[in-house]
């Protein structure tokens, strides 16, 4: 189903939000409290020009699915404060999300947030996730990680930079990926950030259960 077949008012094209979130855990996996981060940039067209915004969380002892889970909870809400309708590419190097928005969520919601081998992990932070994102229409997308891609890997330094620092930074706040992409200029490794892409192209998923 097209966004435009479900919004109020005979289908008024929406605004379209385009986001990059990535996760960091120090030392995932490895006994004890592992400090971790998520960051997030977002990019959106404002009268012609691209506008980009940066947002970061931390904790201080967590995995990096959780720190997943927090860059879609840290991201619709702050987007969603306005109450305002939008559509909202999401871009994350992490399957967790990606398959689980698209395909998971709604078997755990069928079967009373369980998986079928029992209980659920994250289950909270799940349910939280999906309250946050709630009747937003989204394209769920993937991107390898670590391979080259700017707005991927800006997400990356944000996210490892929060891990390290353990801040936040309260909310959407200017960007910094202009300065970041000069510095990697400067350093003989220019980079071209993927382009804004065109509304027509926008491919919603599934809306999400109830919680």
């Amino acid at each position: 189903m097209s966004p435009a077949d479900d919004v109020p008012g005979g289908g008024k094209p929406l605004p379209l939000v385009v986001v990059y979130a990535d996760e960091s855990c120090l030392g995932n996996g490895r006994e004890g409290e592992n400090p971790g981060g998520a960051g997030v940039l977002v990019e959106i067209l404002q009268r012609g020009k691209l506008v980009r915004r940066d947002l970061w969380v931390s904790e201080p002892a967590t995995t990096n699915n959780r720190m997943a889970l927090r860059s879609v909870i840290e991201c619709f809400s702050a987007l969603g404060r306005k109450g305002k309708s939008l559509q909202v590419v999401f871009t994350t190097d992490s399957r967790y999300i990606v398959d689980g928005m698209k395909e998971w969520v709604h078997s755990w919601a069928k079967r009373g947030w369980r998986r079928r081998t029992g209980e659920l992990e994250n289950r909270e932070l799940w349910q939280t996730a999906v309250r946050a994102v709630g009747t937003q229409w989204v394209q769920w997308c993937w991107v390898r990680g670590h391979a080259g891609h700017p707005q991927n890997e800006y997400a990356n330094d944000l996210a490892m930079r929060a891990a390290q620092l353990q801040d936040n930074s309260g909310g959407l706040v200017e960007s910094g990926f202009d300065a970041w992409l000069e510095r990697h200029a400067a350093a003989g490794k220019p980079l071209t950030p993927e382009p804004f892409p065109k509304p027509a192209a926008f491919r919603a998923a599934a809306q999400l259960p109830r919680v």
